[in-house]
């Protein structure tokens, strides 16, 4: 499925060593001032959403934002910190190429995340 999106993400627990099972993502398309969302996924079993954020063929070039609710997430995880040092994290990142796929993982812990443009 991944491979025929235009836009997909991936969530990995890198603390308990697993996929994240059951992030809220949202995803928001960034128009100058503009902020509009246009979709809201919860990610399965193996971190990912069931469909594509976005189909391949629908993607457009521009300015996108994923959140992800990072400390519901690990909301009953004993190590983590209370309150959550992270909340809801936020990457903005552009599409260049809209006929290209996107897929966008974040590899989290309680107290940091890292991402990468993957395939």
């Amino acid at each position: 499925m991944a491979a025929h999106a235009g836009l997909s993400t991936h969530v990995l627990d890198t603390a308990r060593g697993r996929p994240a099972q059951g992030v809220r993502v949202e995803l928001w398309r960034i128009q100058g001032e503009e902020r509009r969302k246009l979709t809201a996924a919860i990610t399965n079993a193996d971190g990912r959403t069931d469909a594509p954020l976005i189909e391949r063929g629908s993607l457009q070039g521009g300015t996108y934002e994923l959140t992800f609710d990072v400390a519901d997430y690990f909301s009953d995880f004993d190590a983590a910190a209370d309150p959550p040092f992270l909340d809801v994290v936020t990457l903005r990142f552009t599409v260049g190429d809209p006929d290209a796929h996107y897929h966008v993982p974040l590899v989290m812990t309680p107290w940091s995340y890292s991402t990468y443009r993957g395939s």
